[in-house]
Formats: structure tokens, sequence, C-alpha cells
């Protein structure tokens, strides 16, 4: 079955606000709740729906991938339990987690509990992956080591012996209206309901310990530098049984010694020599999808700009790709042999070879002006 377009499943157009977005989700997160509809495994479904198609609409950077990609874009970026958008791999735990705020005090959370043990989710960590301009056209999977928080082997817990579990505190306190109970987050468990009982060597006083962990990270194709990709699950560890912080990937763009970006163009100089410029050529060139050839029309003045279309960077904000250009520079011999010089010698006393611009050569001005238009 394939998957419905996330605006249909919010039932909102693509010029919404995220206001209008977070309002139109939680309208169908309150209808298809599982409190309203136990035992509903349609609603259910749908209830994970609309989850998932707020996760990717909510956030600025997805939302740009999805209005461009569509699903497609959306493998790998993140989502629910890391491993992508695929409802069937989300655990209703993990979005009341993420998106218990929606709800206002409405509901509690799975099941209907509300005000007791708390979900612990294990602190976020934040790396930098370096990209080179193919990479960032086509998209690239990156295997990487990270060090992270990890439960230790042989780490135990037992019952927080202060609240017996419930992760909370109940303190009555004599007021002048008289007698008023409140309830409050344990200070023994911090609210998770366990405390430590056996904590191997080397481990800290949640059970935690240092460890490596090798993942892999999928890239979009289209990553920018300075975007920050979430791959969920894959931060630190949380103590007993809660949930595992994320891990965030911030992309930067390693600089190219032969292309140059500027936003979704790139550039490139490409050098000929007097008798090709003169004669006219065919060069093969690299480029970031593969080598293409190109001509070099005879007669071609240094500072001609060769455009070709649609070989730069995939655009974020809008469908299409940028352009590349090649700005052609004459190579000037810095040394002849006698039989050049000779030759070089004769068509100056002939006048054969004097420049003599007809008016239609643009000018530096022209050209730079023409790369914005």
């Amino acid at each position: 079955m394939s998957k419905r377009d996330y605006y249909e499943v919010l039932e909102i157009s693509k010029s919404a606000s995220a206001d209008e977005i977070k309002k139109a989700y939680r309208k169908m997160a309150i209808k298809y709740h599982p409190d309203k509809n136990p035992g509903d495994k349609e609603a259910e479904e749908k209830f994970k729906e609309a989850a998932e198609a707020y996760e990717v609409l909510s956030d600025d950077n997805k939302k740009a991938r999805y209005d461009q990609y569509g699903h497609a874009g959306m493998s790998g970026a993140g989502g629910f339990g890391g491993g992508g958008f695929g409802g069937g791999g989300m655990n209703m735990e993990d979005i009341f987690s993420q998106f218990g705020d929606i709800f206002g005090g409405g509901f509690g959370g799975f099941g209907g509990g509300g005000g007791g043990r708390q979900q612990v989710k294990g602190s976020n960590l934040r790396i930098r992956i370096k990209l080179n301009l193919e990479e960032m056209v086509n998209g690239t999977q990156k295997t990487i080591k990270v060090k992270k928080m990890k439960m230790a082997e042989g780490a135990t817990s037992k019952t927080c012996p202060t609240c017996g579990g419930a992760g909370v505190q109940m303190k009555v306190m004599n007021t002048m209206f008289g007698q008023m109970q409140t309830q409050t987050t344990c200070g023994t468990c911090q609210g998770i309901g366990k405390v430590a009982d056996k904590i191997p060597a080397g481990a800290n006083a949640q059970g935690l310990i240092k460890d490596e962990e090798e993942i892999s990270i999928n890239i979009p194709a289209g990553a920018r530098d300075g975007i920050q990709l979430n791959v969920r699950g894959k931060g630190n560890d949380a103590p007993f049984g809660g949930v595992p912080g994320d891990l965030l990937v911030i992309v930067e763009e390693e600089v190219d010694q032969t292309i140059k970006r500027e936003g979704d163009n790139l550039h490139q100089e490409l050098y000929v020599s007097f008798a090709e410029a003169a004669l006219g050529t065919k060069k093969e060139i690299p480029t970031v999808g593969g080598k293409v050839k190109i001509t070099v029309d005879a007669g071609t003045q240094s500072g001609k700009i060769l455009r070709l279309a649609g070989k730069g960077l995939p655009s974020i904000d809008s469908y299409g790709k940028g352009d590349m250009f090649i700005h052609i520079n004459v190579w000037t011999p810095q040394k002849l042999n006698k039989e050049q010089k000779d030759f070089f010698e004769k068509m100056m006393s002939s006048g054969e070879m004097e420049a003599e611009p007809s008016g239609k050569e643009k000018t530096f001005f022209d050209k730079v002006k023409d790369l914005f238009n």
C-alpha cells in the first residue's frame, strides 16, 4: 500500500502555516487517540500516520526535502526510531514522548496514565560530517564511529524506595484554607521510578559507561553546508530502560580545489591555448555527475563563460537543479622557441593578428550581470 501524502493526512494545504499544521495534527491526534478508540487498530494506524506527517511538516528542513522529493527524500533522514519515516517502526510511547506538548493536559500518555512515572530520554549527541560536492549532489551513506554512553553490561536497577516506583511523591500542606495535597517529582529517582542496584566497575551512578558504536547515516541528495539531520535513537542511552537520545548530524562542505559553489550553481575555470582558442577544440571537464565533453568554438575570447544547464546542485527550496559555468581563460605562452617567435613576429608585422574588437564583446561587468539574471 502506497504512503499517503502528508498534507492529505493532516487535511491541510501546502501553504499552511506552522500554527495551522500544529492545530491540524492536534485535531487528528485527539480524533484517533488510543484512549478514545480502545482496541481499534485502524484508528491506531491513523494516529501513527498523523504523528509521522507532523514530525516532517513541523521541521523546516524536513518539510523542504519532502516538498522537493516527496516520500523518497525522507529515507534515512531521521524519523521515528532512527530508521526513516515508516509508520510500521513507530511505537506509541515514542510518539507521546516527542509530541506530548501537543495534547496539552487532555491526555497523559498511552493507556491514559497521567502525572506518574516519567519516561526518561537519554541526552542527544552532536557530530559534524564533511561532504564533498559529489556527495552533496547525489546523497551518500556514511558509516562512522561514535563515542556514547551505553548501559553497562551487568547493571541492574530496583524499585525506588522513596516513591515505590510511582516516580512522584505526595505532600500534604496545612494552609489557611485547610490541608492541600500536592504531587511532585520524586527527588530520589528523578521521576524514573527506579534506582541503581548493581553498578559494574567503570560505570557511573546510573549504570552508564562510555563505549563506541558504529553508526550508518543516510545523507539525502541536496544536503547543504549547515543542515542538521536527526538520527533518532542513536544518542546516549537513558538509564534503566529509558528512551535513547538522538544523534544530531551537522553537514559541513569540503572545499573543492577545482569546482567552486555559489548557491545551487557551480563554477570552474578552463585554460586553453592560443591555437585552441583560434581554431576551436573539444575538452573533457569534470563535473559532480562525471566527466562531460564541451566544445570551445573557433575564435573564443578569454573570459567567455559557457553554461551547462542542470549540472549544478539540486535546489532545496524548489524543484530542479542549478547550473555549471565554465570560465574560459586563454593561456599566454611564457616561452617561445625560435620558430614560434618568428611566426608571431611575422603575424604582428603583417597586421593579421592585431586586436580588433567588434564592439559586441561583453565587458567584465556585463558578464557578472548575466550571472545574476
